[in-house]
């Protein structure tokens, strides 16, 4: 029996990546999706205006390079726009309130929000990563905090850039594109 012809392999249309979809943003639209990550106008502004990147790793070198680069009310201006951090819905109210008082103890000292990147950790340890951090760093002299405060923000900043831009579903908290992120530092709605 003889077959007939072998018919062409299919190809698949090129699908534009959500890295694709921002480089080719307007400038508008990409610096709005960038201040919902980075919470500054200067930090949005730095990354958007160097578009197109050429990868996913060249866009969070740049968000890297710029983070260190932020001036003092660059900085406030990040911090103001992050929240307390949210805790798993089956935490004990004792918690939630050591958690406040941490927190007031932190801004008073301070004067911005504690934040603080939780990467995978697993959600039952959650408040006690939280609560030890937050203690710990009460220690701090506040150009130490402001150091260790940036150095966690290009953290947050970093992965929900990294979320927002690999093509996650839509977030539960905000509506944006990405669900992957696991910091619970992700921006509140409206923000």
């Amino acid at each position: 029996m003889t077959r007939g012809p072998t018919l062409p392999a299919h190809r698949l249309p090129y699908l534009p990546t959500p890295l694709d979809a921002f480089n080719t943003a307007r400038a508008d639209e990409a610096r709005t999706l960038l201040l919902h990550c980075l919470h500054s106008v200067r930090w949005s502004d730095r990354i958007a205006d160097h578009r197109p990147y050429p990868d996913l790793d060249a866009l969070l070198a740049a968000a890297d390079e710029a983070a260190y680069d932020l001036a003092p009310a660059d900085l406030a201006e990040a911090l103001a726009g992050e929240s307390l951090p949210e805790l798993p819905e089956d935490t004990y109210s004792a918690a939630h309130m050591a958690l406040g008082a941490a927190h007031a103890a932190y801004e008073a000292r301070f004067g911005h929000a504690f934040v603080v990147y939780l990467g995978d950790l697993p959600g039952d340890e959650v408040i006690d990563h939280i609560l030890e951090a937050i203690r710990s760093r009460l220690a701090n002299d506040p150009e130490e905090e402001r150091v260790t405060a940036a150095e966690e923000l290009r953290r947050l900043a970093r992965g929900r850039l990294l979320a927002l831009l690999s093509g996650a579903g839509p977030c539960s908290i905000c509506g944006y594109p990405h669900a992957g992120l696991t910091s619970p530092n992700a921006p509140t709605p409206g923000k």
